[in-house]
């Protein structure tokens, strides 16, 4: 079968790509920017892209169009799609229709997390030889592919709320029909889809109403947002963390904890993450697995050899003692939860903050009042206001917290932390890199590209050492 998607280098829809070929189908597809890393692993794929919407990418036609959630009415593609009547369909309704119907899923759901968290159970699963077909909104670096179909029941899959299509509304987590879910948390967020939290939720009512009677549903026991959820409804065995499950941090920085299942020790978890939310993944992890028929001990060996998802606290690279790191974080609680773990980690140590409000939420200032709590871990904060942000600094009211430079030139941005007598760590002239002096570390957050800014980043700093 010739499928074709719209869309098709986005995290998702690649991911749909990869796994349609692994099926044994012909695949094209087509996005706006065609770019690495994802154009690459398709093109390695033996897959043909086409930059652009002009209708001659339908030459030949194929027997189905999957159209990405990106793809809206007037573009040249999709009313093409329409006026030939051309077969189509979501990447949710595709995936479900022709590989979960038949499969255990394992549905990663919340705000937070959903990425770290699905591959911490994919690596599990895959870790004690059940070969789990995935699809993940990044890269784990266990596996280096975000998507494959696999070769047992098991699938694992990254649940995101977010809208499925043009033509259907829904989250797409709601054509996912997992038998073990997990919930790990659940605040506002796409404002530019959800008027308020309570439609949010009830999206998420509708994910539990899919849980069958004997599956499991996995959650936080002190999440109020999601116990409302609960409380519409709930037809699955639960468990939750704080109670069945629970953890015991032997370092404070949650690189090292203690696994307790209904209070009895199970293991050690020693691993390179960091940050109490990454325990909490961890542990949300070891449940689902649990469910899958894996021992407790066998997932806390699991995750000692677990390496973290691209793009989530991923080192970009270290110039004498100043170290720059990449992360995803896009919301006041991630963007908190990361800055909390890596002053838990370096201690004293001089932390730069620097932030590109990019997500649609993000950009129309829905959480703005709640920045100056969420980077205040950081030594100093450095902030991009790209010309589509919607609102301005000077709405927060008063900030009080760390020092905050605002720039709205990426360009000029990596020059004032550069030029920060703080941007090189003040250490003798000369100290092997290898002996324990301190350190500065610089945080970058976004979930875009960011204009490559760590690569100007380590560059500037280079010519500055």
């Amino acid at each position: 079968m010739h499928v074709h998607i719209l869309g098709i280098c986005g995290s998702f829809m690649g991911g749909i790509a990869a796994i349609a070929k692994s099926l044994g189908h012909h695949v094209t597809g087509s996005d706006r920017n065609v770019y690495p890393p994802m154009s690459t692993q398709l093109m390695d794929l033996g897959i043909k892209l086409t930059e652009g919407y002009d209708p001659t990418q339908f030459e030949p036609t194929p027997d189905i169009v999957i159209i990405g959630n990106a793809m809206a009415r007037g573009n040249p593609a999709v009313e093409y799609v329409l006026n030939r009547n051309l077969p189509y369909t979501s990447g949710p309704q595709w995936l479900l229709d022709n590989l979960l119907k038949d499969r255990w899923v394992l549905g990663v759901a919340g705000t937070h997390g959903k990425t770290t968290t699905s591959s911490m159970v994919a690596w599990i699963l895959d870790f004690v030889g059940l070969n789990p077909g995935f699809l993940i909104g990044g890269i784990p670096q266990n596996f280096g592919i975000s998507a494959r179909s696999g070769t047992t029941p098991f699938f694992v899959i990254e649940a995101d709320e977010y809208d499925s299509a043009f033509f259907d509304k829904r989250s797409k987590f709601v054509h996912y029909r997992p038998r073990t879910l997990i919930l790990n948390n659940l605040e506002f967020d796409h404002a530019d889809i959800f008027p308020d939290l309570s439609a949010i939720q009830r999206q998420f009512h509708h994910l539990v109403r899919s849980v069958p009677g004997n599956g499991l549903i996995i959650r936080p026991n002190n999440d109020h947002n999601l116990q409302d959820v609960i409380n519409q409804g709930c037809w699955s065995e639960q468990q939750q963390l704080g109670s069945h499950w629970d953890y015991t941090l032997l370092n404070k920085d949650g690189s090292h904890f203690v696994v307790l299942n209904e209070g009895v020790p199970c293991g050690e978890v020693k691993w390179d993450l960091i940050g109490d939310h990454n325990v909490k993944n961890g542990m949300m992890a070891i449940a689902a697995a649990h469910h899958a028929g894996v021992k407790t001990t066998d997932a806390v060996a699991a995750l000692c050899a677990f390496k973290n998802v691209k793009r989530r606290m991923e080192v970009k690279g270290q110039v004498g003692h100043t170290r720059v790191y990449d992360d995803f974080a896009h919301h006041p609680t991630a963007i908190k939860t990361t800055l909390n773990g890596l002053r838990e980690r370096v201690g004293d140590e001089r932390i730069i903050a620097v932030l590109e409000p990019r997500s649609h939420t993000m950009k129309m200032g829905v959480h703005k009042a709640d920045l100056v709590d969420a980077w205040r871990a950081a030594d100093e904060v450095f902030l991009y206001m790209a010309d589509n942000v919607l609102w301005r600094i000077d709405e927060i009211g008063d900030i009080n917290g760390p020092p905050l430079r605002v720039f709205t030139s990426v360009d000029e941005l990596v020059e004032a932390v550069v030029r920060s007598e703080h941007a090189v760590a003040d250490v003798p002239p000369g100290t092997p890199e290898s002996l324990n002096v301190p350190q500065q570390h610089i945080l970058v957050m976004s979930n875009g590209g960011f204009e490559g800014i760590h690569g100007k980043l380590l560059a500037q700093l280079g010519k500055s050492e």
